[in-house]
């Protein structure tokens, strides 16, 4: 490239992001929505389900029931926190229709399927009875 190219080039990107931060700085349209910032609680009431299964892991038997089975409170906040608005609303209504006690019976032989299942795909080595087919 030569100067001259080089030096028009550098005016017409110049100019455009000179152009693109004006027009970011006011809207073109007056009925155009203008972000604003929220305050916690609105933030908070935004997301019923972020913040229920925030409150459960707040529980102390909720605690004590993760560590029991291997599971550090910090990493179940940062699942918690990695989930989308959509995903937490979800298990907080699973929560929430869960009958007390539940059906353990039920959850126990899920998971012993699904672990089963990854054991013979190879994804996991729980069993020792179990033969991957990798």
């Amino acid at each position: 490239m030569t100067t001259r190219t080089k030096r028009a080039l550098a005016t017409l990107v110049a100019m455009s992001l000179n152009f693109a931060s004006l027009a970011q700085a006011a809207p073109l349209a007056p009925s155009a929505a203008v972000p604003a910032l929220i305050g916690t609680e609105q933030a908070a009431a935004a997301q019923p389900g972020r913040t229920l299964l925030e409150q459960t892991l707040a529980r102390a038997d909720v605690v004590a029931a993760l560590q029991a089975r291997g599971v550090g409170i910090d990493a179940a906040r940062d699942r918690v926190a990695a989930l989308t608005d959509a995903e937490a609303a979800h298990v907080a209504a699973q929560i929430d229709q869960a009958p007390a006690g539940g059906d353990v019976l039920g959850v126990i032989v899920t998971i012993f399927v699904v672990l089963l299942i990854t054991d013979i795909l190879g994804f996991t080595k729980v069993f020792p009875f179990t033969r991957a087919i990798r």
